[in-house]
């Protein structure tokens, strides 16, 4: 189906290509067939010249077929130039399906003769030439295009694959590559190069940064546990519970990095059971503290198979991103097995929309401040449960995730 809608479009390399040769193809056959027939008319023209003369010469030598023509039947035209030269010629068309070439000449008595001959054969000579090439360059460009859209196959096909690579990539699998290899051509095994290149260093510098983002959390952990230690043996203060959230704070963050540094290593593996969906988000949205209004089908309550402990997490960090980066009220909505966490605050940013969460970038200074990590987390997560998270904005306002978990 996409190969027939790729032929069709007319819009494609494939027939610019076939259209550039198309009229290459006619600009060459009208160039050449005017230079043919004004050849053939200059021959056609020098040739009843030839034969008008022979046929006067004939007719005043008193033998041939031709008839002298009296003065007063001849062409105003030709008397003036036989007059002025003494012999002329005048080629006749006004009848177009009787033209006819004039020979003249001023006899030595002052006298002028002429005769005339029928271009007729000449005429239908030409035309027949002139249709014959018209009729074998269209037969010829009838081939002509549709080989060279078939040669422009090629290329295009070699183009789409690079297409469908950097759609790849930019869609997150920086594994896909165009597998031109180390060889050598034309300029798209150049731009295929150049894109695999471009794959390999987003993926150097991916591998760079879950390097970095786990040797940063495995780093922190150990001090930040003498730091947890340390705060809760100081006396209780004000200054004391300003330390302690903070330090609270700090403890999350490394958790979360640490969290996200198994998820790009792929050491996250799930643990499937049977679990009530409705059952577990209302467990998840009290277990956050947070007020939301739940909303669940009256139906029998669909019974997922799922990893219990990471949809609590990913529910929990949808609920808290929720009031933290949107606004009241925060509305769970739990249809067979789809959850669906909406806020009625600035939404998404149509960057967040386009590429999805990015870690430490929280992509709209009026969603709030933050680390960007919650929904990073949230998708990884869902990764691993084989489920699908959806980020869209509501019509009427406010950011809409909708978590959808596979059926049975």
């Amino acid at each position: 189906m996409g190969a027939r809608r790729s032929l069709l479009n007319w819009r494609s390399l494939r027939w610019r290509i076939a259209l550039l040769v198309a009229v290459a193809c006619c600009g060459i056959a009208l160039t050449v067939g005017l230079l043919v027939h004004r050849s053939t008319y200059k021959w056609s023209m020098n040739d009843g010249e030839a034969k008008a003369r022979s046929a006067l010469n004939a007719a005043l030598a008193g033998r041939g077929g031709a008839r002298l023509v009296a003065p007063e039947d001849m062409p105003a035209a030709l008397v003036r130039t036989v007059r002025e030269n003494g012999h002329g010629h005048l080629y006749d068309e006004s009848n177009d399906y009787d033209p006819k070439m004039w020979a003249g000449e001023r006899l030595p008595d002052g006298r002028l003769a002429a005769v005339t001959i029928s271009m007729v054969p000449d005429q239908l000579s030409r035309r027949a030439q002139d249709r014959h090439m018209w009729k074998y360059s269209l037969v010829a460009l009838a081939v002509i295009v549709p080989l060279s859209a078939l040669a422009a196959e090629l290329p295009n096909r070699r183009l789409r694959r690079v297409a469908r690579t950097a759609r790849r990539i930019s869609s997150g699998d920086l594994a896909a590559r165009t597998g031109t290899g180390g060889r050598k051509g034309d300029e798209i095994t150049e731009i295929s190069a150049t894109v695999d290149s471009m794959a390999d260093s987003l993926q150097d510098r991916l591998r760079s940064e879950q390097r970095f983002t786990a040797d940063v959390a495995h780093e922190l952990r150990t001090p930040l546990m003498g730091l947890v230690t340390s705060a809760e043996l100081l006396p209780d203060s004000e200054a004391t519970d300003l330390v302690r959230d903070r330090v609270r704070v700090l403890r999350a963050l490394v958790e979360d990095l640490l969290e996200i540094s198994r998820l790009d290593a792929g050491a996250a593996h799930a643990d499937l059971r049977p679990v009530v969906l409705p059952d577990l988000v209302r467990d998840s949205l009290a277990r956050t503290g947070l007020d939301a209004r739940l909303t669940a089908d009256a139906a029998p309550p669909a019974v997922v198979e799922t990893d219990p402990r990471r949809l609590d997490r990913i529910l929990a960090n949808l609920i808290v991103n929720a009031h933290q980066h949107g606004a009241a009220p925060v509305e769970i909505t739990v249809e067979d097995t789809t959850v669906a966490v909406r806020d009625h605050g600035p939404g998404f940013p149509d960057s967040l929309l386009a590429e999805g969460p990015q870690r430490f970038r929280t992509g709209a200074a009026e969603r709030g401040h933050g680390h960007g990590l919650g929904l990073t987390i949230a998708s990884g997560q869902a990764k691993v449960i084989g489920a699908t998270l959806l980020f869209s904005n509501a019509a009427d306002g406010g950011a809409v995730v909708t978590l959808r978990l596979p059926v049975g």
